[in-house]
């Protein structure tokens, strides 16, 4: 039993075309309102523009993402506006058919890479995180107050600052600054440690306890409506520029499960963020939450340490993600949910991350997400579907 082959769409903007991602062999479209300003509430209007655009078979079934106010993440007073304008997204969203709602909870910055054009031995151009250019970013470009890191990592930083070009240095802090996916508009210097600066009394148990108090808000209404909620694991999974992280182990998971207990209350696996940590067994994450993941993200990382931590998105079935076991433990929980009447039986399952291959860098693409590199994982991820529907 196959998953629901999906891609990302932008909009009538993105540069890869509905056309291309049919010829891909996706039939599910994951897209978003990206126009709207965050915290707004998504009207039926609007929802109805963007389905008129998308012509059968394909059909817009997963929002990536319904972003969280930050107003929210603080526990700030407004929060109560924000979350009745988000619990009347979701109830537009339900009245217009669609009931798979990705979000995040991750502070400021959505994801977070230092090179966007590293090439791989084959030319194809991958995206790339380094930890001792992140915190020469954090140290000597930003110059974040108090920011502290261990001495050899810190060192490490200054040696990569004092010998780097200018053009390395600008390409870090580019990369760095790029704003949300879907957008071109990248942060400053300046907005960025204002925004850093308003985080620096939350610590990351209270981050927690006011993403539990969001979910217990808006659950109700998902559930009430059919909407699926599924969170996005931090990217990457662990605390960067002094801002907590509080979605990057099993055992967030398992308090975020826990703290409102509904399959209204789920996951996006994204093999790719979870991945990046050692110390998540990928499988076993899946295996005890499976009955509440309703989106997939697959892609694979591969991580190296000289002696800091570097690790780059690397082809869909080599890395450090055994996609073989996932798509296993995805195929079995898939017959389970036949098995037990579920109506929400196939999962959406998108190829996140595509490399740039081929005439993909002819024409400029939202980092990741090109044509002929989602193209390719996307196939991939069917032939181990495919197999494994003929060996069960």
């Amino acid at each position: 039993m196959i998953t629901k082959h999906a891609m990302r769409w932008f909009g009538p903007e993105d540069p890869v075309s509905l056309k291309e991602i049919h010829q891909a062999g996706a039939t599910t479209i994951v897209s978003a309102l990206h126009h709207i300003p965050i915290g707004e509430v998504w009207s039926l209007e609007e929802i109805g523009k963007r389905q008129k655009l998308i012509p059968s078979p394909l059909k817009w079934e997963v929002v990536e993402s319904l972003p969280v106010h930050e107003d929210i993440k603080k526990g700030r007073p407004e929060r109560s506006k924000w979350i009745e304008n988000y619990k009347n997204s979701l109830r537009n969203l339900a009245s217009s058919g669609i009931y798979t709602v990705c979000y995040n909870f991750m502070p400021v910055l959505d994801w977070s890479r230092t090179q966007l054009q590293y090439e791989l031995e084959d030319g194809s151009i991958a995206l790339r995180f380094d930890l001792v250019e992140f915190a020469a970013f954090d140290l000597y470009i930003l110059k974040r107050d108090n920011a502290e890191y261990p001495e050899d990592l810190a060192i490490a930083a200054e040696e990569l600052y004092k010998n780097s070009s200018p053009e390395t240095l600008k390409r870090i802090e580019n990369s760095i600054l790029l704003g949300l996916p879907g957008s071109n508009d990248a942060f400053e210097l300046k907005s960025l440690k204002e925004m850093i600066q308003e985080y620096r009394e939350i610590p990351a148990q209270q981050l927690k306890e006011n993403l539990y108090y969001f979910i217990r808000e808006v659950g109700p209404v998902a559930e009430e409506c059919g909407i699926r909620l599924c969170i996005h694991p931090d990217d990457p999974p662990f605390p960067l520029l002094g801002l907590p992280r509080v979605v990057s182990t099993e055992e967030d998971l398992a308090g975020l499960m826990e703290a409102y207990a509904s399959v209204a209350n789920g996951i996006t696996f994204c093999t790719g963020s979870l991945g990046v940590r050692e110390d998540n067994d990928l499988v076993k994450i899946f295996q005890r939450w499976a009955d509440r993941v309703h989106f997939l993200h697959l892609r694979s990382t591969l991580r190296s340490y000289t002696p800091h931590l570097s690790f780059y998105e690397a082809r869909h079935l080599e890395g450090d993600v055994n996609m073989y076991q996932i798509l296993k433990a995805v195929y079995e929980e898939q017959k389970r949910r036949a098995a037990a009447g579920r109506m929400d039986i196939q999962i959406p399952m998108r190829p996140d991350h595509g490399h740039a291959l081929l005439n993909d860098a002819e024409r400029p693409t939202y980092p990741g997400y090109t044509a002929i590199g989602r193209l390719k994982a996307l196939a991939e991820l069917r032939g181990i579907e495919y197999t494994l529907t003929q060996v069960s």
